[in-house]
């Protein structure tokens, strides 16, 4: 029965950016997924890389910006390899916050106190006085944002380039132990051998015994459209409403709800148009772009709404998920941290908060 080093259950893009990490360990690697690589919550995302302080548990923060300063490599790394274009913008975030939050100063963000004309001066299509009358403050972030379907393709192109293996539309059920060690996995069609195994199946993971990590499916539908004029709109823009991410291309995604709604992705049409609504109050011109297309996918949620990184009670069992909004921006610093703890090296980052053991499994 051939063997691996190490199986990674799940093909998203964190299981992809870990797969890679651990072979260039010297591994040999087998990702197992359920469905289509790459075609989940990864493939639903809107790129933000946001790690600005308000918007993010404290636990999370050290995580955040260390892997948004990891990205250009990260995207450079993942070009050469795929041969592929990943978009990622630098354009930077305007971003509307509640009144409530006016006063705080915050090292590294500087807060400005623009009128409605001044973000018509950064972003003249946004109808500041919108802004204005929500009574929102406005903050300059200078941000990146990624186009994940871009990222997570050239993911998967550099993994079968690096001859990771898969096996796709296999659903992994359970964790093999031997010796109370890991030994592999058992699927709905076969079993597969291993010397260690990392569980990054998202919202599913709680689903692989032995042990029911306390992830849940958090739906989230968003829609994509074609903008009037390819520059329109250069910057993210944030609300407590919406978000408003432009692509390279002309094209804008629109997002995005978060609804707990179980595994059920169907796409609502009145949720759709209540989205794109609240986006041409911001930016009237929105009116005339056309829908090219909608979706929702399933973020991994967590209880305390962080990630579960780390080792499991089981030795050779490592876990990897509930990265709920921020798997995108947590790939690559997920991938590092977690190779060096699966091969026992120091991984300098503390991820005790992020462990496995705070939920008592």
């Amino acid at each position: 029965m051939k063997s691996w080093d190490a199986i990674v259950i799940g093909a998203g893009i964190i299981g992809l950016s870990l797969a890679i990490e651990l072979n260039k360990q010297g591994l040999r690697v087998l990702i197992v997924e359920k469905g289509e690589p790459g075609r989940e919550a990864s493939w639903a995302a809107g790129g933000m890389l946001a790690d600005f302080p308000l918007e993010m548990p404290p636990a999370l923060l050290e995580l955040a910006r260390t892997s948004a300063r990891m990205y250009p490599e990260f995207v450079h790394e993942l070009e050469d390899e795929s041969g592929l274009k990943i978009d990622l913008r630098a354009e930077g975030t305007l971003l509307f916050v509640e009144q409530a939050v006016d006063s705080i100063s915050i090292e590294g963000y500087p807060e400005a106190h623009g009128s409605a004309e001044r973000w018509q001066e950064l972003e003249p299509a946004l109808r500041g006085s919108a802004v204005a009358a929500q009574g929102l403050v406005g903050i300059y972030l200078s941000e990146r944002c990624v186009d994940p379907r871009d990222l997570t393709s050239a993911a998967l192109a550099a993994a079968r380039h690096r001859q990771i293996d898969f096996s796709s539309g296999d659903q992994v059920l359970e964790v093999e132990v031997s010796d109370g060690r890991a030994c592999g996995v058992r699927t709905n069609k076969t079993r597969f051998a291993a010397g260690m195994v990392v569980n990054c199946a998202g919202a599913w993971a709680g689903q692989v015994g032995p042990h029911p990590f306390p992830t849940r499916p958090v739906k989230g539908q968003m829609l994509c459209v074609v903008l009037p004029e390819k520059e329109m709109v250069r910057h993210v823009i944030r609300t407590p409403e919406v978000y408003l991410i432009p692509r390279s291309d002309g094209r804008m995604l629109i997002g995005a709800t978060a609804e707990e709604a179980g595994f059920d992705k169907q796409v609502v049409p009145e949720t759709i148009l209540k989205l794109r609504q609240a986006a041409i109050d911001l930016v009237p011109r929105l009116s005339e772009a056309r829908i090219l297309e909608s979706w929702a996918g399933l973020r991994p949620g967590t209880p305390d709404k962080l990630p579960i990184l780390g080792s499991t009670g089981t030795p050779g069992y490592f876990v990897a998920t509930g990265h709920f909004r921020d798997g995108i921006l947590l790939a690559p610093v997920t991938a590092g941290v977690m190779s060096r703890c699966m091969v026992g090296q120091s991984t300098q980052l503390d991820l005790t908060k992020l462990s496995a053991n705070r939920f008592s499994i």
